[in-house]
């Protein structure tokens, strides 16, 4: 054994000589090239709900901190953090904002459900919205209708939007964030940000005439403006031949909800628990 330990003794000396050379070139390479970070930034990202779900625009939560600090971001950028973090964010800033505190979340704009609405033809291809509207824009014969392949659902990374057993949609207004990633997913361009206080609600997106609407889709909105006639707060006009609640005038009286002749205004917190139960 005595015999060997000459022959030991200078290889282990010549790797421990490296691994300290080594060890001393790393050490005065990470002194000499680190990137100092701002502290802001660090306080910025803290200050973030860490979803990194990217409906900024960003890369992530740690892209966003960086943005918003050199200006190329805005304050309230963060969809999901809301207006306190966008609040929290200014103030690490130095930035006074005056930030809206409504909470915004998605809302589908169709209930053309299979019962109701119409199809061309029965659809067997891929799962995804995006891939059967490049064919005859669809489906269904209302070309503003929900698909229900839950292109929507696949996309939201927070479990917020569901297809229900009629092949429509659904928010769980609960869960959901107002991030915008389905907004954006949606082919349609039936899905958007909406006040969640608002209580009344149209309930679809044709813009068609009423003698078009009628055959393709039984709840679809007619623009018959029984709606308008009804209102005394002049809050809800037709507009190219679509029913426009104005939220700033709404008082949630309910007066359309009642004249609507094919139910396409909702009393939206109560035909949201019923439609939920399908999901």
């Amino acid at each position: 054994m005595s015999g060997i330990l000459p022959y030991l003794i200078f290889p282990l000396a010549s790797l421990g000589g490296m691994g300290l050379v080594f060890g001393i070139v790393l050490a005065y390479a990470s002194k000499k090239f680190e990137v100092q970070v701002d502290q802001k930034e660090v306080e910025v990202r803290n200050a973030l709900p860490g979803a990194n779900c990217g409906a900024c625009g960003y890369p992530g939560c740690d892209g966003f901190a960086h943005a918003a600090l050199m200006g190329d971001a805005p304050i309230d950028g963060c969809k999901v953090g809301g207006p306190s973090v966008a609040k929290k964010v200014g103030a690490i800033i130095g930035v006074r904002t005056d930030v809206s505190s409504k909470k915004m979340v998605a809302f589908v704009k169709c209930n053309g459900t299979r019962k109701n609405a119409s199809e061309k033809y029965k659809y067997f291809g891929i799962d995804d919205c995006r891939s059967a509207v490049q064919y005859q824009e669809g489906s269904k014969d209302c070309r503003f209708g929900c698909l229900g392949l839950g292109t929507c659902e696949k996309l939201c990374p927070f479990d917020a939007i569901h297809v229900n057993g009629d092949g429509i949609a659904i928010v769980d207004e609960g869960k959901c964030t107002g991030c915008g990633i389905c907004v954006d997913a949606c082919p349609k361009n039936i899905i958007e940000l909406v006040d969640a206080e608002s209580k009344t609600r149209v309930i679809c997106s044709n813009i068609h005439r009423g003698k078009d609407v009628r055959p393709v889709c039984t709840v679809g909105c007619i623009g018959c403006k029984a709606c308008e006639r009804a209102c005394n707060y002049d809050a809800i006009h037709v507009i190219n031949d679509l029913a426009k609640i104005d939220y700033e005038k709404c008082t949630s009286c309910m007066a359309c909800v009642e004249k609507c002749p094919t139910d396409s205004i909702y009393p939206f917190k109560s035909s949201l628990i019923a439609n939920k139960t399908n999901v």
